[in-house]
């Protein structure tokens, strides 16, 4: 059940629905004046676009507070039109249209339990997890006497994405790749 709270009482990872439309609060700031209404400076990101926004809405203003409902699945492969998961419960498959799940597609490996994020029965997106083990299928050798201080070279992994590594990596090695930022973590 969705219910308005006032704007003063959001928090970080809140959604709610604004002007209309669909947010995720990344941050905020109470601002209050010397002369004047005090009002929020809020960062938010439009769940169904995608697009960051920063607006400066009134303290006094009313916003609904959205339910988001999340359900854990499985990615099982690449339709070519979009990504299938299923239902580990129920085994019900979902297929989520490639446009839903953005730059979070190029970390999907067959099998990977996410976490997919549902509002009023429509796909708004995916939850991966922290960190994701790959297969290191393709690097370049180390150049001899390249010890600059870390120095890399790109790596190809299991499903297709290429990372920055450290020299000593070498093909067939698993190593663990930050979801947040798409860098190399560590060995496996």
């Amino acid at each position: 059940m969705n219910g308005l709270i006032n704007i003063n009482d959001i928090k970080n990872g809140m959604t709610i629905i604004y002007d209309g439309k669909l947010y995720l609060i990344q941050s905020f700031l109470h601002v209050k004046p010397g002369k004047g209404a005090a009002f929020m400076k809020v960062k938010m990101r439009n769940l169904r676009t995608g697009a960051n926004i920063e607006e400066t809405i009134n303290s006094s203003i009313k916003v609904e507070k959205a339910h988001i409902d999340k359900k854990k699945m499985v990615y099982l492969y690449n339709s070519g039109s979009g990504y299938v998961f299923m239902d580990n419960e129920t085994y019900e498959q979902i297929e989520v249209p490639s446009d839903k799940l953005g730059d979070e597609q190029k970390f999907l490996i067959e099998n990977m339990e996410v976490q997919l994020d549902f509002y009023q029965g429509d796909i708004i997106g995916v939850t991966l997890p922290e960190k994701v083990e790959y297969t290191v299928v393709e690097t370049t050798e180390a150049v001899k006497g390249n010890t600059t201080n870390n120095a890399q070279k790109d790596a190809t992994l299991d499903n297709g994405l290429v990372v920055k590594v450290p020299l000593f990596i070498s093909q067939g090695e698993k190593i663990i790749v930050s979801t947040l930022d798409g860098k190399y973590s560590s060995r496996a």
